[in-house]
């Protein structure tokens, strides 16, 4: 089992960044897929999810109208568009796939630094 994310990088405000993570060795396709993001220091906060087929999603209220999660079940990816972002949006960014509580595993984070 494992998810790779990519995508992370340093980027000046305003700017825009494309996360991607891609899943294997699980049925990806039936899992809920988050985006979380941490500060250090501080807990780990959801950023936005998708359902297993696109019907559901949910924002964070920080990133609403600036950052969009899609996914592609084929490729077994997640993806989060993320722009106009801001210094406050720094942070390691990690990908979550959960079908249950016993089935939620997680990506080993990529780091988007916001600054100018």
């Amino acid at each position: 089992v494992q998810l790779v994310e990519s995508g992370g990088g340093l980027v000046q405000p305003g700017g825009s960044l494309r996360l991607s993570c891609a899943a294997s060795g699980f049925a990806f396709s039936s899992y809920i897929a988050s985006w979380y993001r941490q500060i250090p220091g501080k807990e780990r906060e959801l950023v936005a999810n998708i359902f297993p087929f696109g019907g559901i999603i949910n924002y964070a209220a920080s990133v609403k109208g600036r950052f969009t999660i899609s996914r592609d079940n084929l490729k077994n990816t997640v993806y989060l568009q993320m722009n106009n972002l801001k210094p406050e949006d720094t942070a390691v960014y990690f990908c979550n796939a959960r079908f249950d509580s016993r089935l939620d595993y997680w990506g080993k984070g990529t780091l988007v630094t916001v600054s100018s």
